[in-house]
């Protein structure tokens, strides 16, 4: 882990001391901490969570015109300090690429392009009701390929190749369709289908919608998936809807899990973010997850996030 202070060192110094031949260089972050009662099953307790807080820096230099380098290298801390020294600061995207009229081509560790078929409709994504919590499929992955091709009448296609990096591996691969655009501004509908195929052992499908009606913007999920050999069959459904007024955001969402074996699980979330800027919001959630194989879980919090 030696090489992520050195990383960030000289990504804060790139930052401030761009010259006229340098690339175009981003320093940006998110720090998200909530003070929170847990009740993980065995009971609650309260706890300071750092809530998937990051740091990174990423560019774009253009080698001639319309081609591009691009890239990223970006870590999570943990900023409650509760992690083993070893894992207080760990690898999120980190990638190499080229973009042009040809599209986009990324190598390294990145999301699937099943991960980002998501959108926005996960309104509580990075908390305890992520859908990662219920679902297969949120996954980031080292050794990959990704293509992006560019957009044709608002769709744009995507593959993720996942090398099998040992002679006893095995290859993957993630596809996914887009349309639109996920914040809405763009585009009043964002839609989406994507699969995986043997990654992480699962084979995922699933299908995301996200559109604004009147002053509510409404989301929703629909998923199935199994492992390679056949088992642990699911098909589950996320819905989501958010309103804002003034400083004030109020949120909400139900997600089911239901297994063919009868292993039915939901996870219903309600919450309200205070914007404090366009950088820094005040927020808070309330999340119970209704579990039959397993016990209920609960969560409370407060939190403040800040962008850069």
């Amino acid at each position: 882990m030696k090489f992520i202070p050195s990383l960030l060192s000289f990504a804060v110094l790139s930052a401030v001391s761009i010259t006229s031949n340098a690339a175009d260089i981003a320093l940006y972050g998110k720090a998200n901490v909530t003070v929170q009662s847990s009740d993980d099953g065995d009971g609650s307790y309260s706890e300071i969570k750092s809530n998937a807080s990051r740091i990174g820096f990423k560019g774009t230099y253009e080698l001639e015109p319309g081609l591009k380098v691009v890239y990223k290298a970006e870590v999570e801390v943990d900023l409650d300090g509760d992690s083993a020294k070893s894992e207080n600061i760990t690898a999120r995207n980190q990638y190499i690429g080229l973009r042009g009229a040809f599209g986009e081509v990324l190598l390294g560790k990145n999301n699937t392009v099943l991960k980002e078929s998501e959108g926005k409709v996960d309104l509580f994504n990075d908390l305890n009701a992520d859908i990662k919590s219920l679902w297969k499929g949120e996954n980031r992955m080292a050794d990959t390929i990704t293509y992006k091709s560019p957009k044709f009448s608002g769709v744009q296609l995507g593959i993720t190749y996942i090398a099998e990096d040992s002679i006893d591996g095995d290859n993957a691969y993630s596809l996914a369709a887009v349309y639109g655009d996920a914040k809405l501004k763009n585009s009043e509908i964002y839609a989406s289908i994507a699969m995986d195929s043997e990654v992480k052992g699962y084979d995922v499908v699933r299908i995301s919608v996200r559109s604004k009606v009147s002053d509510i913007i409404i989301g929703a999920l629909v998923q199935t998936q199994e492992r390679i050999d056949g088992s642990k069959k699911m098909n589950g459904v996320v819905v989501s809807a958010k309103y804002g007024v003034n400083r004030l955001t109020y949120k909400g969402q139900i997600q089911t899990a239901n297994f063919e074996q009868g292993d039915n699980q939901t996870g219903i979330s309600v919450g309200v973010d205070y914007s404090l800027a366009k950088s820094t919001k005040l927020f808070a959630f309330y999340s119970s997850f209704d579990l039959d194989s397993q016990a209920d879980k609960e969560y409370l919090a407060l939190g403040i996030e800040y962008n850069f």
